[in-house]
This record gives C-alpha cells, sequence and structure tokens, in this order.
C-alpha cells in the first residue's frame, strides 16, 4: 500500500498564501477519484479540527518550525519537512510514501506517475536552473537519509552551502544541495505539467496528457481568476 501525505501547518504572519483543511479534503478527493489502487490518505499538520474522515491526521514535529526563508517573510519556509527523510517515517508515515504539495489539480489517472519501482524519485521539470522541485517526491522510508542527518547537524551551513550552489527554495534547494543531478525525475512526458511554466504561456490550455498540474509559486487552483481562465480547473478542483 502506497501512503500519500501533504502538508499543512499555520503560516507566520504575512505569508503569501493561504492554506486551508478544505484544500487537504480536496486533494483527498482529487487523489481518490484518479488512484485506483491500495492507498491511504493522511495529513502532517499542527491542525486538528476540520479534516475528511478519510484523511488520516499525523502531528505535525516542531523541528525548525520557526527557520524563516531567506528570500523574506512572505516566502515559503518548508524546512522542518527534511525530517520526512529520516528512516524514523517508516513507522510514523509508512515504509514507502509520496510526499505532494496542496496546491495541484489532479485531472487523470495516477497509477502511471505512483505505480513505479524507484526507492526514491522527485519532481523535476526541464529548463530549471534548480533541478529538483520539492512539490512531489516519492521514496521508500530512508532512502535517502543523508537529507535530514546532514541538514540536521549543522542548519545554518546547509542553509548556506544550498543558497551559494545557485538553488532557489527552502528545504527544496537543500534537497537539489546533497542529491546530486542524477535523481530519478518526474516530467512533462510523465503527465506532470507546471501552470506557470507550461501552460501559462498558453493561455492555460491543459495539455491532453496531463494528469497533475502544479500551481507553484503565486498561483492558486483555488483562485477565482484562474478558475475563471482555466474552466478545467473548476472541473478538477473539488
Amino acid at each position: 500500500m502506497l501512503d500519500i501525505v501533504c502538508w499543512l501547518w499555520k503560516p507566520h504572519a504575512g505569508f503569501r498564501s493561504g492554506f486551508s483543511v478544505e484544500n487537504v479534503n480536496i486533494l483527498q478527493r482529487m487523489v481518490a477519484r484518479h488512484y485506483n489502487h491500495p492507498h491511504r490518505f493522511s495529513c502532517i499538520t499542527d491542525q486538528t479540527e476540520g479534516f475528511a474522515p478519510e484523511v488520516r491526521v499525523i502531528p505535525l514535529w516542531s523541528d525548525h518550525s520557526t527557520r524563516l526563508s531567506m528570500y523574506g517573510a512572505d516566502r515559503p519556509s518548508c524546512y522542518r519537512r527534511l525530517k520526512a527523510f529520516s528512516p524514523e517515517m517508516k513507522d510514523i508515515i509508512g515504509p514507502r510514501f509520496v510526499s505532494l504539495d496542496l496546491d495541484m489539480v489532479v485531472v487523470n489517472d495516477l497509477s502511471p506517475v505512483f505505480n513505479r519501482n524507484e526507492d526514491f524519485i522527485i519532481w523535476g521539470p526541464d529548463g530549471r536552473r534548480t533541478p529538483y522541485n520539492g512539490s512531489m517526491w516519492m521514496m521508500n522510508a530512508g532512502a535517502r537519509a543523508q537529507v535530514w542527518e546532514r541538514f540536521e547537524a549543522n542548519p545554518d551551513r546547509a542553509v548556506a552551502r544550498a543558497r551559494g550552489a545557485g538553488f532557489f527554495g527552502t528545504d527544496q534547494a537543500w534537497m537539489c544541495y546533497v542529491l546530486g543531478p542524477n535523481e530519478k525525475r518526474w516530467r512533462a512526458q510523465d503527465g506532470v505539467y507546471s501552470y506557470r511554466m507550461h501552460l501559462k504561456e498558453n493561455g492555460g490550455l491543459l495539455p491532453s496528457d496531463a494528469r497533475i498540474v502544479f500551481f507553484e509559486g503565486n498561483y492558486d487552483p483555488w483562485n477565482k481568476v484562474i478558475q475563471n481562465q482555466c474552466p478545467w480547473v473548476k472541473d478538477h478542483y473539488r
């Protein structure tokens, strides 16, 4: 069985986007409609109320919860997610899991995306200086334990090294620094797209082979402007 996890925590003051329990419940429903294989859906969160019965709530740890993004208080700071690379996640989450961001839309069968055998695979759209995107990765618990262990040993040095190497993001930048260039990746040919990189300049037209569209950055699928511009978002994001 595959464990599918997402993340929700109360943002610090000034954060640019609002995420809610309802976003978690919608993601669970989208996954359930499009993944007809044994799985368990969980949210790793500091909240307790409002989740659908189908959502298992996993208490969020406090490790690195106060470490802000180097890019400003309004930017995402996801260093706490790095603990997901710890071997202890086998007992907390499960032996094999996929991590998903909330700002995504599932539009088609997820079987070809999730039914893979690599011990680790991460989304990595072509054409980016930062080779991996932390919006989605799948792994056997503990398969890349060095991501957590090296960060935990000296977080300040880790942040500085990832930035010095030119990688963008918080947890994402450190993943790119530690993992190196040769990890298996999902790309557009796997049906995994970015609204900002792939669809926006094409008027938001949904590719015929799309399975997942991520709305990373300043675009959110629950935004009414986005839904009016792209009716397919409203059709699927429910």
